[in-house]
């Protein structure tokens, strides 16, 4: 059995990536987001127009990263996870280098993180940013720079958690879904079977209750509105 995990609005307990363009990015990054939520452009084009509108120095970046808070939760959750062998794995259409500073800065280290690469160059005096998106798939039907349903794939028994729009097309792949916010509305509109949680303390005793019985019955899984 494997647990996949969103990032944005899900560990963290705000989108990392909209906070970072809010304060590095100007307006501009708000327009791009327009289009990908009109369909206009695929997610993987949004984000990799969106980084590349950072002005910030690599200590700028930073500092401002290490103010970006957790789920309270998530620790405990990664320790009952550790205990009984499930492993984890980060699965974000976000920026690998901000999920690692953050997860760094709470004493999380060592998980494996699926994400698109952020990298760095220096010239005119000022850095600049770029994202190198190592999971696309072709025919991604959200056009992201990481496929979740090509990351999931390869798991025998699968877990997921997500909050988001990048969590839409891999919710009815998967063997478990827990969900909250736009997930859970979405799963709600298209009658896929989730477990709805509000964050992870609320989270970790849902899936202590619920996971022997979908190990014994995969496919079989609950649906849950309430919290």
């Amino acid at each position: 059995m494997q647990v996949f995990c969103d990032f944005d609005g899900t560990i963290s307990i705000e989108d990392a990536t909209d906070m970072v363009l809010s304060r590095f990015a100007g307006s501009e990054w708000e327009d791009i987001e327009r289009l990908w939520k009109q369909g206009q452009i695929g997610s993987g084009e949004c984000m990799r127009r969106q980084i590349a509108l950072i002005q910030a120095s690599r200590a700028e970046l930073d500092q401002f990263l290490d103010t970006v808070s957790i789920d309270p939760g998530f620790e405990s959750f990664l320790s009952y996870c550790r205990r009984d062998e499930l492993p984890v794995t980060v699965v974000s259409d976000g920026v690998d280098y901000f999920i690692r500073r953050i997860l760094a800065r709470h004493g999380i280290e060592g998980l494996p993180i699926v994400a698109n690469v952020l990298t760095c160059s220096f010239g005119q005096g000022a850095e600049s940013y770029s994202l190198f998106p190592p999971f696309t798939a072709t025919g991604c039907v959200s056009g992201s720079g990481v496929c979740k349903c090509r990351v999931v794939d390869s798991a025998d028994l699968q877990v997921y958690i997500g909050d988001g729009r990048s969590d839409f097309c891999v919710s009815d792949k998967v063997d478990l879904v827990f969900a909250k916010a736009k997930l859970a509305d979405y799963c709600d509109e298209n009658g896929i079977p989730y477990v709805a949680f509000e964050d992870f303390s609320d989270l970790l005793p849902k899936m202590e209750a619920v996971l022997p019985s979908v190990v014994r019955r995969p496919r079989v899984l609950p649906h849950s509105k309430t919290a």
